[in-house]
């Protein structure tokens, strides 16, 4: 048997300790924001090498139960989908600071998640939309964080706002509930 000096001692101390933290905290593959819909379950891959702020925030909301139960409350026709504001108004957010704008390459095509935000570029909280169509008008204008890999059927079946209204709806979808899965 082979005896045990302090070197050995400490190599195997730290290794475990490294392991444990490791296995802990990491995840297997990248997050996903899995929303349950009145009309189905979207999958939505988030891209955190493009916007790490901004997923970890959904991440951190998502987690929080923050998601649950809140409203589509701007929803336009060949457009976009609107959701995140507890309040239902899309003056909302949560208690959390704002995150910086993380522009990046990625364009706003059919299914593209983005950072919804005031007139201030840095403004992004908890608002996100999810494109219906190319919308590359809006590129480096807004934060691409995310993309639906599946379920946009149950996002194309969003109740629509009025396009007098700029698309607020006067009867709208929730999310019935949001989760984090790594894929």
């Amino acid at each position: 048997m082979m005896p045990i000096t302090r070197r050995l001692f400490a190599a195997l101390v730290v290794g475990a300790a490294a392991l444990s933290t490791t296995s802990g905290f990491a995840q297997e593959g990248k997050p996903h924001l899995i929303l349950t819909l009145e009309d189905g379950v979207v999958d939505i891959e988030l891209l955190p090498e493009l916007a790490p702020k901004h997923v970890e925030r959904i991440v951190t909301l998502t987690n929080e139960g923050f998601y649950d139960g809140v409203v589509f409350h701007r929803v336009i026709e060949g457009f976009m989908a609107q959701t995140g504001d507890p309040t239902g108004t899309g003056m909302g957010g949560s208690e959390l600071p704002d995150v910086e704008a993380e522009f990046n390459s990625e364009s706003f095509q059919r299914g593209v998640v983005g950072a919804a935000r005031s007139q201030d570029p840095d403004s992004f909280n908890s608002q996100f939309f999810i494109t219906y169509a190319d919308a590359s008008f809006l590129d480096n204008q807004y934060t691409v964080f995310g993309r639906v890999v599946s379920g946009m059927e149950a996002v194309d079946a969003l109740e629509k706002g009025a396009q007098s209204q700029n698309g607020q709806v006067d009867n709208p979808d929730q999310i019935v509930s949001a989760k984090i899965e790594y894929k």
